[in-house]
């Protein structure tokens, strides 16, 4: 057997965060960082997992017996270990061929981007694993990590998406934006990963009316569609609004940036990862100023 190399785009979701799980129309981007995923062929019965970071420096390393991957008992305490053994165990069940021979794997992952930025760190990485394992990546989520699953239709794609469940089902259409005013769009890390299921588990304390997932599919679409950056700013405004009253927290902008000139919104889980922000002028000074040293322009982070 050859070595075989797997890559999966990371995501950031514009429009729709959490109300996507309730079936709103959402609009997502794949963007330029992402992780692959090396496999290469061992003559020994077992796993050898060396992931990397975006410098090259190994933040993850360990061996495993593939007896590991056919036993129901676990007595891992690692974190990460846990899970990487529950993802393979699950696509062994939803592909019982998958790693039944008797020889084994080098696994080497390099991702593109800080682990702590958002930018789909576990999402590339099923994504990775349901293409060797030749399994549906979305079931291989919904069986581990759980969520909407935009994220791996961002994995899939190299243009924006339009996202929305159907029925428990997600309908994916790649959607065209190339906005006259992009050079006016920067992206903003809050310097705090967001632990997007605590987020989920919040929302849905407070789940909206079918009235407000209407209003808010409908701003998507018009964010696709969007002429000008003040129509842009008042969308996002807009879908700040009513997200903000779904989950009863106050918008970032008016939390931290609240004498900032252009329109602010966060981007998936409200509290942390990235947020999107508009400016006429560069923003870097405004930013750096107040210790947000991470600023990337539109087309730097958009594939």
């Amino acid at each position: 057997m050859s070595t075989k190399t797997f890559h999966s785009n990371g995501k950031l979701l514009i429009s729709g965060e959490y109300v996507v799980l309730d079936g709103a129309f959402s609009f997502a981007i794949p963007t330029k960082f992402g992780q692959s995923l090396k496999v290469t062929p061992v003559t020994q019965s077992k796993l050898i997992w060396i992931s990397y970071d975006e410098n090259g420096h190994i933040w993850y390393e360990n061996e495993f017996s593939l007896k590991d991957f056919h036993s129901e008992i676990s007595i891992e305490t690692n974190e990460i270990t846990k899970r990487l053994i529950q993802i393979i165990k699950t696509a062994r069940t939803l592909n019982p061929e998958f790693l039944s021979s008797s020889f084994g794997f080098k696994i080497t992952t390099h991702l593109d981007f800080k682990k702590e930025w958002g930018l789909g760190t576990s999402s590339t990485l099923i994504n990775n694993i349901a293409q060797w394992a030749h399994i549906d990546a979305f079931k291989l989520l919904e069986m581990t990590f759980g969520g909407s699953g935009y994220d791996i239709a961002c994995a899939q794609h190299n243009k924006p998406i339009g996202y929305q469940l159907q029925n428990g089902k997600p309908l994916v259409k790649e959607v065209y934006f190339n906005p006259s005013f992009k050079q006016q769009l920067y992206f903003v890390y809050l310097n705090k990963k967001q632990n997007s299921r605590e987020g989920i588990a919040h929302y849905k304390l407070n789940k909206p009316n079918e009235y407000l997932i209407k209003e808010l599919s409908k701003i998507s679409h018009k964010l696709i569609q969007s002429k000008s950056l003040p129509e842009f700013e008042s969308l996002i405004t807009l879908h700040e609004d009513y997200i903000s009253q779904i989950i009863q927290q106050k918008p970032i902008k008016e939390l931290l940036f609240n004498d900032f000139k252009g329109s602010i919104k966060s981007l998936g889980a409200w509290g942390g990862d990235f947020i999107l922000i508009t400016s006429i002028e560069n923003p870097r000074i405004y930013f750096k100023e107040r210790g947000y040293q991470t600023i990337i322009p539109f087309s730097d982070m958009i594939l």
